[in-house]
């Protein structure tokens, strides 16, 4: 990729920053290099991850004194015919889990939380994310009774995605057990995106 790209700075920001100052770069351009500097592994996943769901291409690069540079290519490649529309039916799944039980009894919250996301790794079509907010990053952290569960969700091809700020809010960031740190950017992208979304609160 060319080396004369403009160099964006997002060392030091908090999430979703980078995201957003990506976003708007690419905006900018048709067709075109972006290059992005982070100095945080959240950051230069949740870019990388931004920018390929946008169809770009992505190198990510480090630096010498520690972060990296993330080289996003946006806009060469030829149009090719596509598939016809997703219609509600095609669209892929997305499991929104706010909370580490299901009801507001917690003991029989948690047998139901087990068993539902068991029952999940079962099924004939598996979501192609499961988002995890709030108290449900519980369910990610070190400690967690369902960790063996969502390891096998993951190797199965789903996405397990915790929120940064709620494992920042409960000091459990450095507990994250499966799955990648997300951020309320890439969350609200999906919510609003082609996915069809269901809440597990």
């Amino acid at each position: 990729m060319t080396e004369s790209a403009e160099l964006i700075d997002c060392r030091g920001l908090a999430c979703p920053e980078p995201v957003l100052r990506t976003k708007q770069a690419l905006d900018g351009v048709a067709e075109g290099v972006v290059a992005v500097r982070v100095d945080s592994a959240a950051s230069r996943d949740n870019v990388r991850r931004f920018a390929e769901s946008q169809g770009a291409a992505v190198a990510v690069e480090d630096e010498p004194g520690g972060g990296w540079v993330l080289r996003i290519a946006k806009g060469f490649r030829c149009d090719m015919p596509g598939p016809a529309p997703a219609t509600a039916v095609d669209l892929p799944t997305a499991l929104l889990v706010t909370t580490d039980a299901i009801g507001p009894e917690p003991e029989l919250g948690r047998i139901l939380m087990r068993a539902f996301l068991g029952a999940l790794g079962k099924a004939s079509t598996l979501p192609a994310k499961v988002l995890f907010l709030n108290r449900g990053v519980f369910l990610t952290t070190g400690g967690s009774d369902v960790l063996d569960i969502l390891r096998e969700l993951e190797v199965a091809g789903v996405t397990v995605l915790s929120c940064g700020t709620c494992l920042e809010f409960f000091r459990k960031r450095d507990d994250l057990a499966v799955g990648q740190v997300s951020n309320m950017y890439e969350t609200v992208e999906t919510l609003t995106g082609r996915y069809r979304v269901v809440t597990l609160s």
